[in-house]
């Protein structure tokens, strides 16, 4: 484990390096002039000149770029040319409110799509089946923005049970940080449990017909261990990495769902960054989930191991 562990982490460090190189080359390639954006409606030539000046965008591009990992390795992410506030400062201040909506709506994923996932793959052919997959189907083919609009037309508009947009940290109101968040997380959540359920009930599927789940039977095995200790466990692999790769997602931000729900995350963030071709900000963001994204794929690495002792041998 140890071993394996060490050599996850010497490839993981290149890979950052080349992230990072890639984030930074294809930041260059948005159009127009952060500079000229800044300056105004006046476009004064001397203000240009000093935007450029300060932020090095007279410099040569590997020179930018060996200032910008520079301060990236230090904890100095530049800082927004919009709104003159440290980068670090601004994913502080979004992180928390991602993480939150990113956690809510895989337990509702998770809560949907596992169980009617295995209740598919066991009742293959039955109606139990039938109704799962309509589930699935529904997750699927609904879109996040009608389904948002729908949510609030219903609950906020109609029956005023939640509020429709905005977002309430749950330092200052539990209750109302959940009602605020409870809609969006389930229009992310719908759409990742469908996923899920195929992936768990085409997992499931395949662990049934194996021999050692015949053997576990024949020997006389509760059904309930033969699902949980042997089927489950060996069709979690699957599930595990697209666990990951979908948390991952939203680390990086529903750019549609916040953009509905008003919710002040990294969607939101990263799309005003780039209207206002504020280079600094869209780096940071970019680069946060890309971290993400390699941190957890080594996370599932680790559960694959603690999920099935055939690879830890």
């Amino acid at each position: 484990m140890t071993r394996f562990l060490f050599r996850r982490l010497a490839i993981l460090l290149p890979t950052l390096v080349f992230v990072s190189i890639i984030i930074f080359g294809l930041q260059q390639l948005l159009p127009g002039d952060p500079a000229i954006a800044m300056a105004g409606e006046e476009r004064d030539p001397v203000a240009i000149a000093q935007i450029r000046e300060k932020y090095h965008l007279n410099d040569p591009l590997y020179r930018r770029y060996l200032l910008w990992i520079g301060g990236v390795l230090r904890g100095d992410l530049g800082e927004s040319i919009r709104i003159q506030q440290p980068v670090g400062q601004l994913l502080v201040e979004k992180l928390p409110v991602t993480v939150e909506l990113a956690l809510l709506s895989m337990l509702i994923a998770l809560g949907i799509g596992l169980p009617t996932g295995m209740i598919s793959a066991l009742y293959n052919g039955r109606w139990p089946d039938y109704v799962a997959n309509v589930i699935g189907l529904w997750g699927l083919s609904t879109p996040n923005f009608w389904l948002g609009i729908m949510l609030i037309l219903l609950f906020s508009v109609q029956l005023g049970w939640l509020p429709a947009s905005g977002y309430i940290s749950p330092l200052e109101d539990l209750w109302g940080n959940l009602e605020a968040m409870i809609m969006p997380a389930f229009v992310l959540g719908n759409a990742i449990s469908a996923v899920l359920m195929r992936h768990t009930r085409s997992a499931m599927l395949q662990v049934l017909s194996s021999d050692y789940i015949r053997t576990a039977r024949a020997k006389g095995l509760r059904e309930r261990m033969v699902i949980g200790k042997h089927a489950l466990r060996n069709a979690a692999i699957p599930v595990i990495t697209l666990g990951a790769l979908e948390f991952g997602q939203l680390l990086s931000g529903a750019v549609l769902t916040e953009q509905i729900f008003s919710i002040p995350g990294f969607g939101k963030l990263i799309v005003d960054a780039v209207f206002n071709r504020d280079y600094a900000v869209v780096q940071g963001v970019v680069l946060c989930t890309a971290t993400a994204y390699i941190v957890l794929n080594l996370l599932a690495d680790i559960a694959y191991f603690l999920v099935n002792p055939r690879l830890r041998a």
